[in-house]
């Protein structure tokens, strides 16, 4: 496949890695290979088009604030969707070719850039693409890591130190027949366990499959069990209540869904729990999302402080809803304001100071325990990255693409 760059520079292919990669950070003109840094570093991956394939773009951050758009002058450009993970600020980035089904690692040299450090090949357990989400790769340990595959229905057992594949684990059940399975972009851990959420939309139709559920992984033995429930859909968000107990609800897509199409296309958009101990769903709890919010169109679960967490509220006071509208355009408008609910009384009020964006978010994590989120705009694309910790809303930095993966290095 013949891939062009954007940029009016040579193109940095993937094989290129090893060479120094820096991102221009503010107002900083110096040459990176000048001296020493071992400062904080950041990782964000972008992903654009060009030419109607999908190209992605490595980038490296010094800081999180920036004033001007980060460049991509300097960045890998790697083919597909390529996606970030690894272990808040543990020095090692491993990136994920889609294309080639692989996972390569970086280390930071001495100069603050990436250089390339062994790879390991998932296909050999027949994966032949790598997508969806960062959060789909969990790391236990610096010899055990998880790679959740929703379209092999299978967990990758791997070694991030070795770069080698262990084992695979067999996700029985987790298929429905016509439709496509999708996981979370925002994972649970309590205690020993991993907890995912699943959703399942049609594969022919604009729909959501009217069943909640969660793959649960025990990180001790490596067991693994789903567990389904079936009084709502596109559950795909979640977060650890003070109770200690995992609520999830229904995600953006899923409830404009169901403010488009209706009650046959998409079940009302809930707020459900999960006990970890118990490895079950609470049968007594059920709450309307839209009773939380005077009867607004809502959907989407992001964890908050103190016991609380955010949902997404359209705002249809100064957005007006196309009944022709796909019901992804609708989750991606930014129109979606912020409410904060209290996870112990249930009640939600609008947090006025943060600005409506896209409904369907990501959170990352910074230094000083600040808390970003993802914003998509300008015809998804341009990624914004705002304050939540604050409340304020404020724009930290912003990328050409649309970034799905983002790691703080140290």
């Amino acid at each position: 496949m013949k891939v062009r760059s954007f940029f009016p520079l040579p193109r940095i292919t993937a094989a290129a890695l090893a060479l120094s990669l820096f991102a221009a950070c503010g107002d900083d003109k110096k040459d990176p290979d000048e001296a020493d840094y071992d400062g904080p570093l950041y990782a964000a991956i972008s992903q654009s088009s060009v030419d109607g394939e999908a190209i992605s773009y490595v980038a490296l951050l010094r800081s999180v604030d920036q004033t001007e758009k980060i460049s991509l002058k300097d960045a890998v450009e790697i083919p597909g969707r390529a996606l970030g993970s690894g272990v808040r600020k543990a020095g090692v980035l491993f990136v994920s070719h889609s294309e080639e089904a692989k996972v390569e690692r970086f280390k930071i040299t001495s100069k603050g850039t990436l250089e390339s450090d062994g790879e390991v090949s998932f296909k050999g357990r027949g994966i032949d693409n790598i997508e969806e989400y960062q959060h789909q790769f969990q790391f236990v340990s610096d010899t055990k890591a998880y790679f959740v595959d929703a379209h092999t229905a299978q967990i990758i057992v791997w070694n991030p130190a070795a770069m080698s594949v262990t084992s695979a684990i067999p996700l029985t059940g987790l298929a429905i027949e016509g439709a496509l399975t999708s996981f979370s972009t925002m994972p649970v851990r309590v205690g020993t366990r991993i907890i995912i959420p699943i959703a399942w939309r049609p594969s022919a139709d604009i729909a959501v499959i009217n069943q909640a559920g969660v793959v649960v992984i025990d990180t001790t033995n490596d067991s693994v069990k789903i567990v389904k429930d079936d009084r709502c859909g596109w559950v795909r968000d979640s977060v650890v209540g003070p109770d200690n107990q995992v609520y999830l609800a229904t995600e953006a897509y899923g409830s404009a869904v169901h403010r488009l199409k209706g009650a046959t296309k998409a079940a009302t958009p809930c707020l459900i729990r999960f006990n970890p101990e118990s490895g079950a769903f609470d049968a007594n709890f059920y709450r309307e999302l839209s009773e939380l919010t005077n009867n607004a169109t809502t959907g989407s679960l992001l964890r908050g402080p103190n016991g609380t967490a955010y949902l997404r509220v359209l705002d249809e006071q100064n957005y007006t809803v196309n009944p022709e509208a796909h019901p992804r355009l609708v989750a991606s408008a930014p129109a979606w304001k912020f409410w904060q609910l209290n996870l112990s009384t249930f009640t939600a009020a609008a947090v006025a100071s943060l600005p409506a964006s896209s409904g369907s978010t990501f959170l990352y994590e910074a230094d000083n325990n600040r808390l970003l989120f993802t914003e998509f705009t300008n015809n998804s694309s341009l990624t914004n990255f705002r304050e939540l910790t604050d409340q304020s809303g404020k724009v930290a930095f912003s990328s050409d693409g649309l970034i799905f993966s983002f790691l703080q290095l140290r």
